[in-house]
């Protein structure tokens, strides 16, 4: 950690870049650490600092071309296809990463970063004089960094899995420490959320909305409790956040747009905005001749959504190979461009079928008459939405039917695919499914409801199916191509390279050895 502790001390403690907002990144410099952390407004200000980080181009805010963000995760498992294999995703599904790989160096330290400036807040909020600060917006203030810390670790914990637990900020000389197992790390995520759910609001005001609530801590644990297999405590979790007031958006084509970022569905989000400083986020940004390049969806994940009659493309009649979006689920035509689609409205400009799969994201990329005059490769304004109630509901629906209690199963699921214009399960498949068939539309309707929001590879390695998904990957006609599962390293991100030769004491993963 010697690396990231250095660079955290001359950024953090000296200067901080951020603003009152920080959906507002002006520039604030040379505040000086003794005269900082005084009162609440300085402690706000601080915790904005650590919301900044989540807008990192290796985090929530993505690439066009470069190293891959959060957003595009779903190209580590059989959802999308990253054709500029440089950027991550390409070249570990392909074998080809290794300790000394660019991607795995930029995520760790992002994510380091965070938790740096995490502690740093902790310790100076926690001595702001209780004069200058209320006492019970102190807690609240204090929730927020708990949440944000159990955030960037919650990533660590399943990409890297055994990581160092630094819970105080450091010095230079304290930085060389060793690896903590995962079983410590899930534990400390777990006691950050529940103290972090105590103590934060609900809600805010509309001008701050963006800032983790109550319900944003709850369901952040809810999603690392279902991936450690804790599903009774899943479901009790998940009825305590049902009764915080959130509800699906109406429309999903208009949920990914910026016109539904405070939508009653968004539990929790990266918040971005397009200005003439280069700030904003690079998700949603395409290019000119084609879609988004660097994400594009896999033919196999195109197949995976149902017909309108509710049944697989390969047993339902209303099916036409000759036009594939045809009478399909309507979130398919929202989430993927098909050849002769326009993409660019404000240019009129169709989709060729010019990728290497023949089909271009939709979902999140930006295609608003709006946007005309906007280049639409520059950085954008569309939030990113870390947690959506649509996956609390699945979440609870996936820890019902592993514990056999099926009854409430069929209304969650009914609930997403009402939405979403579909029949129900009830009306397609009946009420007399057993717990593996039950649990077999949950994961479908995980894939095809979240698809492209970078879930994909935490739901696969969550059901132990990453070998699964790499095979259908490697079946799809796209070339060149060729998925290489590798056992567990498929599944375990390495220690970067430049963190062993800085720190003595850290011990690589021995997959990676």
């Amino acid at each position: 950690m010697k690396k990231l502790t250095y660079i955290y001390t001359l950024i953090a403690l000296f200067s901080f870049s951020c603003s009152e907002d920080y959906l507002e990144r002006g520039s604030l410099t040379q505040l000086a650490e003794g005269n900082f952390w005084q009162n609440e407004q300085d402690a706000l200000l601080g915790i904005n600092g650590i919301y900044e980080v989540l807008q990192d181009r290796v985090l929530y805010s993505g690439n066009l071309n470069g190293i891959a963000g959060l957003p595009q995760h779903d190209s580590f498992a059989d959802n999308s296809f990253n054709n500029y294999k440089f950027e991550g995703p390409g070249n570990f599904v392909e074998g080809r990463a290794d300790p000394s790989y660019g991607f795995f160096n930029s995520f760790w330290t992002a994510l380091y970063r965070g938790i740096g400036r995490a502690n740093n807040a902790l310790v100076n909020i926690r001595n702001i004089p209780n004069e200058n600060i209320n006492q019970a917006n102190k807690e609240a203030l204090i929730g927020q960094v708990r949440f944000l810390r159990a955030l960037f670790y919650f990533h660590l914990a399943v990409y890297f899995e055994d990581v160092p637990l630094i819970e105080e900020f450091q010095t230079l000389e304290e930085s060389y420490v060793p690896k903590n197992n995962y079983s410590e790390i899930q534990t400390f995520i777990n006691q950050e959320l529940r103290d972090a759910a105590e103590v934060l609001p609900e809600s805010y005001p509309e001008t701050q909305f963006g800032y983790a609530t109550k319900g944003a801590a709850l369901s952040l644990l809810t999603r690392f409790e279902l991936y450690n297999k804790n599903y009774e405590e899943v479901v009790r979790l998940t009825s305590e956040i049902m009764g915080l007031g959130y509800s699906l958006h109406p429309d999903y084509g208009q949920l990914f747009t910026e016109n539904a970022e405070q939508s009653p569905e968004i539990v929790f989000s990266v918040r971005f905005i397009q200005d003439q400083s280069n700030n904003g986020e690079t998700f949603s940004s395409t290019y000119l001749g084609i879609p988004k390049v660097n994400v594009q969806p896999m033919p196999n994940m195109v197949d995976a959504y149902l017909a309108t009659d509710g049944l697989p493309i390969s047993e339902s009649p209303l099916y036409d190979p000759t036009d594939r979006r045809a009478n399909r689920d309507p979130r398919l035509g929202h989430s993927v461009y098909f050849e002769g689609d326009i993409f660019l409205l404000y240019l009129n400009r169709p989709f060729r079928g010019n990728t290497a799969t023949r089909f271009g994201l939709k979902k999140y990329v930006r295609n608003d008459v709006s946007a005309e005059g906007i280049n639409p490769g520059a950085p954008g304004g569309q939030d990113f939405y870390v947690i959506r109630y649509a996956d609390v509901l699945l979440m609870r629906a996936e820890a019902l039917a592993e514990t056999g209690q099926l009854a409430e199963v069929y209304d969650l699921l009914d609930q997403i695919r009402i939405r979403a214009g579909m029949p129900t399960v009830t009306e397609v498949n009946g009420t007399g499914l057993t717990p593996g068939e039950l649990l077999d539309l949950v994961k479908l309707e995980r894939r095809v409801e979240l698809a492209f929001e970078g879930l994909r590879f935490f739901d696969v390695k969550r059901w132990a199916e990453v070998e699964e998904a790499y095979a259908r990957a490697a079946a799809d006609p796209v070339g060149p191509y060729n998925p290489e599962y590798r056992g567990r390293r498929s599944e375990v991100f390495a220690l970067p390279l430049s963190e062993l030769d800085a720190n003595p004491n850290l011990v690589q993963n021995p997959l990676w050895n």
